[in-house]
């Protein structure tokens, strides 16, 4: 069973990173391409993110309930191929509606993928692999991420439609390649649910909302996502342009900091991670990101230095990419973990809600509050609500037992050779 696990995940992760490859010709573009190259407008293209945002909100509630009734696996395929539609018809789009439409339709895919991912990792991982497992995931997303935003910067061109719509065709391409790799994955037995889908949806519900550890953990990770994920696409990088007077150039210089950090970070912590407390790593995470803050905030004092600032604003980059690689091997397991017998789906979705609302609200935040000028209030509350991060971690930690905050203490030490198959 272990090898057919080990199999069966890295098919799993290499479906993973080829997605996040297409996803990265198209994510730093998108708003480019609607507002200049199709010459739609900045007010149709934040329309379109929006609505990409807006879709993933409704189909979450739902998709939990589908994954522990029919299994991850269908649900990944369906949502790939969901994706692979939207994607194309971005690439097509000359029009606002169809736009609109296509980032609509893009954005329930990639939210489908997603928790259903995340439970087939679970289900190919044991308990003393399945840190590793996610790490690797967040790894090669990152990495998939970053090598496609670089090719798809040197194939890009605003004088070219056609450049960006082979963009898009070949994100579309990369979600088939996910499709037709996860369809060939044979998965272990596990639990199911057996009750009606209704019946399932209102007991998953339920049984999280008495959870009392799964609801700190919802509301520990809305915090973290506002206060680091749903800065980056608004407030951080007008402050960074605005009041430190950084070139928009050097933003990208700063986002390459920030995955060479998460490449180079991720194993490096992983087996000091594994040997803690979940609930104090996540807790170190928001004294981390404090300091990135700080660093953000010394960049903004620092006049007629621009090399210092500068500096500082990359260094509040790779500070919240050493926070990210603390994360990836903490939060999603301890999900998973929390989860009852045939709910593992339900809990990742529920879970998945949280963040996208926190990505909803995070970037509006900070995007009014950049509109108003406000950054002597934006960069002093961010280091208070990351400092709440280490105190909420703190807390739900007293209320998790050792299974779940520290599973490595009870299980025997994991043989090399299946380290090496995850």
């Amino acid at each position: 069973m272990t090898t057919a696990m080990g199999a069966a995940l890295r098919r799993i992760q290499l479906g993973n990173a080829l997605s996040a490859f297409g996803n990265g010709f198209t994510v730093p573009f998108l708003f480019v391409y609607v507002a200049q190259v199709r010459g739609l407008g900045s007010g149709t293209a934040g329309v379109v993110l929006s609505a990409f945002a807006v879709s993933a909100l409704l189909v979450l509630p739902f998709t939990g309930r589908s994954i522990d009734s029919r299994g991850p696996l269908p649900v990944v395929v369906v949502g790939s191929l969901v994706s692979a539609v939207g994607s194309f018809g971005l690439g097509m789009s000359s029009d606002a509606a169809l736009a609109i439409v296509s980032s609509a339709v893009l954005g329930a895919g990639i939210a489908v993928i997603q928790p259903a991912l995340a439970t087939l990792i679970v289900w190919c991982s044991s308990p003393a692999t399945r840190s590793r497992a996610f790490a690797s995931q967040f790894f090669l997303q990152n990495l998939g991420l970053g090598i496609g935003g670089l090719i798809g910067g040197l194939i890009v061109d605003v004088s070219r439609p056609a450049t960006f719509t082979r963009l898009f065709v070949i994100e579309a391409t990369m979600f088939v390649v996910l499709a037709a790799i996860v369809a060939t994955v044979r998965l272990p037995r596990v639990p199911r649910m057996e009750t009606a889908p209704g019946e399932a949806a209102a007991g998953g519900w339920r049984a999280m909302l008495a959870h009392r550890s799964m609801v700190r953990l919802c509301v520990l990770g809305a915090v973290m996502f506002f206060a680091c994920y749903g800065q980056f696409e608004s407030g951080l990088p007008a402050f960074a342009t605005q009041v430190t007077h950084i070139a928009p150039a050097t933003l990208g210089v700063a986002l390459a900091a920030n995955t060479a950090v998460i490449v180079v970070a991720q194993f490096l912590v992983l087996r000091p991670v594994e040997r803690r407390r979940r609930s104090r790593v996540i807790a170190m995470v928001g004294l981390v990101w404090a300091a990135a803050w700080g660093a953000a905030g010394l960049a903004g004092l620092v006049h007629g230095h621009q090399a210092w600032a500068t500096a500082a604003i990359i260094s509040t980059y790779a500070l919240f990419g050493l926070g990210e690689s603390l994360l990836s091997p903490t939060v999603s397991p301890l999900v998973a973990d929390l989860a009852p017998s045939g709910l593992v789906g339900q809990y990742n979705a529920a879970f998945a809600l949280v963040k996208q609302l926190a990505l909803a609200v995070g970037p509006a935040a900070g995007g009014a509050m950049a509109a108003a000028g406000l950054y002597g209030i934006y960069i002093p509350a961010l280091v208070v609500i990351s400092l709440g991060v280490t105190v909420l971690a703190l807390r739900m930690g007293r209320g998790l037992g050792t299974a779940e905050d520290l599973p490595a203490v009870r299980r025997p030490a994991v043989p090399a050779q299946e380290l090496a198959s995850v």
